[in-house]
């Protein structure tokens, strides 16, 4: 793809961003859901899948460029802005960011990034997690859930601000769970031209923090790679390598585990997912193209702004309030 055709989606992916949302707003206006479903039934069956066809491309561009997953931008945005009830936007935000983890996850355990030992205790604390939450989730009134995503979402923002990445943490000594788990490796790093030791500490507390990021995965559908990273690299010591890679390998068994709970209850349509998935993945493979010439770090502000709109927006309409 060349540069040229690159600075064109650089000028057209914001303008079909705002597009979508203005269409969203301006179709879910309407106070009550009853209101909302006549709305919906006004356009023929194919508009609101091609809305979440574009919409999804959109957001899978600047998940990539934001280094964020699909459902976190998904979730709130699609359940804010589009006439869709939360139930279903949380099942296919589920799907949505199962995808991305299953199409990433063999290559990243090939090339030794991901790394079971690390993976498979988080792993199964967080998806048993994730079927509690997700019961929960379904359990609970749509506005209280809907309140409690918006919280969610900005505390989110708050920690894209604030976090910082550590390529290589300082683990003086592994605690004595680790070493027990023996949860420990080395893999080539490129950059360096050379293998890279790591260990891990503060083992029981990481696998407290996974019950409560199982949890909120489960209950709001959003995957829970902007949690799993920090924790494994800035808590537990993993290289942030590491920590990305084997965060992907987690989300396509903990969002699987979660799925199963909303695909059980009805919860995941067919006409909301497969646009939903392939806009994503598109979506995906330009983000990838298109960070070669574009800033970073303008991306994860634009993000953080996106995402603070919608976590407002989510909170509003929980309280009744927007």
């Amino acid at each position: 793809m060349s540069k040229r055709v690159l600075q064109i989606f650089k000028f057209i992916i914001p303008i079909i961003f705002v597009s979508v949302c203005v269409v969203g707003v301006s179709d879910v206006s309407a106070a009550h859901p009853a209101e909302a479903v006549e709305a919906t039934s006004q356009h023929a069956w194919w508009f609101w899948p091609l809305i979440l066809l574009i919409l999804s491309f959109v957001l899978g561009v600047f998940a990539v460029l934001a280094g964020v997953g699909g459902g976190v931008l998904y979730v709130p945005i699609v359940s804010g802005f589009l006439p869709f009830h939360l139930d279903f936007v949380r099942g296919a935000g589920l799907i949505v960011a199962l995808a991305g983890a299953l199409a990433a996850g063999p290559g990243l355990l090939k090339k030794g990034m991901a790394d079971l030992r690390l993976a498979i205790p988080m792993a199964l604390i967080a998806s048993t997690c994730a079927i509690v939450g997700a019961m929960i989730g379904l359990a609970l009134p749509t506005n209280i859930v809907q309140t409690l995503l918006g919280a969610t979402i900005l505390g989110i923002v708050v920690i894209m601000i604030k976090a910082k990445k550590s390529e290589y943490p300082e683990v003086p000594k592994p605690d004595a769970l680790s070493q027990s788990l023996r949860i420990m490796g080395v893999y080539h790093e490129p950059t360096l031209n050379k293998d890279v030791s790591w260990q891990i500490h503060r083992t029981p507390i990481g696998l407290g923090l996974f019950v409560v990021i199982g949890v909120m995965a489960g209950m709001f559908g959003l995957g829970a790679g902007w949690a799993n990273v920090p924790v494994l690299n800035l808590l537990l010591g993993a290289p942030i390598k590491i920590s990305v890679a084997t965060s992907k390998f987690l989300l396509s068994i903990t969002d699987t585990s979660a799925a199963w709970i909303y695909l059980n209850n009805g919860a995941v349509l067919p006409l909301m997912v497969v646009p939903s998935v392939v806009g994503i993945m598109l979506g995906s493979f330009i983000g990838v193209k298109v960070l070669a010439v574009t800033k970073p770090a303008i991306i994860r502000i634009l993000v953080i702004v996106v995402l603070g709109i919608a976590g407002l927006k989510a909170l509003l309409k929980g309280l009744g309030i927007g």
